[in-house]
């Protein structure tokens, strides 16, 4: 018998959905967030020891207890990447030798040479994409749709003077993020259509990852047609309030930093600054 969490993909995705909680994070400026979120993302990519990503990570939690967001509500944003995850590792280790082939040699057979530096490449990878994950996820969680996207507008607002589309650009960033829960949701209306048709979806372990994923190929089609529609649908609404791609829009919200604000950026630059300069031993 088929559990119902196994479809429950929106309690799993955690990019895209905003939970308002008022917290101190939620009230600040939308730009200074997106500038924290850069500078952060920026950081952690950068910085491969453990140490630091260890550090790195424990801040990213850290970010969920600001928010006042529940930390096993983020951690569920990871479970379904936990298989790309793999994959990634996986292919890291086995083909990634010539790159990290430095480090005392572990395993030595054939074309597999797996080494003390490919192990470290691989882990820190692995942290790597969960603090990217944890970041968005506050980052969405803590701004709405409509802060997102006046935010990256203003922040790109100087590149109108080299005529660059800047509010279509907002645009489509904040249409892409939003669409992901929305998405979401269609694939899990969809695959328990399937289920209770006798398809199988989820009854496999964990470590079937070619299985579980042949059983999501006869929804992808669907899926798509489903992405089509509701293109349409967005653009039918837009042409309906008149909306008129590089015409010149009046702006009604106006964002102004504030002390808080400042602080912030400050904090996130000397926690960047300290991951990148600080010596590591590993």
């Amino acid at each position: 018998m088929l559990a119902g969490f196994e479809f429950e993909l929106t309690r799993n995705i955690t990019i895209g959905q905003y939970l308002p909680t008022g917290s101190l994070v939620h009230r600040m400026d939308p730009r200074v967030k997106l500038l924290a979120f850069t500078i952060l993302v920026i950081a952690m990519a950068v910085c491969d020891t453990y140490g630091g990503n260890i550090i790195a990570l424990a801040f990213a939690c850290w970010l969920f207890y600001m928010s006042r967001i529940p930390i096993n509500y983020g951690l569920s944003g990871v479970k379904p990447a936990i298989p790309f995850i793999l994959i990634l590792a996986v292919l890291q280790l086995l083909f990634y030798t010539k790159v990290a082939s430095g480090g005392t040699v572990l395993v030595d057979y054939g074309f597999i040479l797996i080494t003390s530096d490919s192990i470290r490449l691989v882990v820190v990878s692995a942290f790597r994409f969960i603090e990217i994950i944890f970041l968005s996820s506050v980052l969405t969680l803590s701004t709405s749709t409509t802060q997102i996207t006046h935010g990256i507008e203003s922040l790109l607002r100087p590149l109108k003077h080299v005529k660059f589309p800047v509010h279509e650009f907002a645009l489509i960033i904040t249409i892409a993020i939003r669409f992901v829960p929305t998405f979401a949701m269609e694939m899990e209306k969809m695959m328990k259509a399937q289920a209770s048709r006798g398809a199988e979806f989820g009854t496999g372990a964990w470590w079937r990852i070619i299985q579980r994923t042949k059983d999501v190929f006869p929804i992808i089609i669907p899926l798509f047609n489903v992405a089509m529609s509701r293109a349409e649908d967005l653009v039918l609404a837009m042409e309906a309030r008149c909306y008129t791609p590089g015409s010149e829009r009046s702006i009604y919200t106006k964002y102004k930093a504030q002390t808080k604000d400042y602080i912030a950026i400050l904090f996130c630059i000397l926690f960047a600054a300290f991951l990148l300069a600080f010596p590591f031993p590993y």
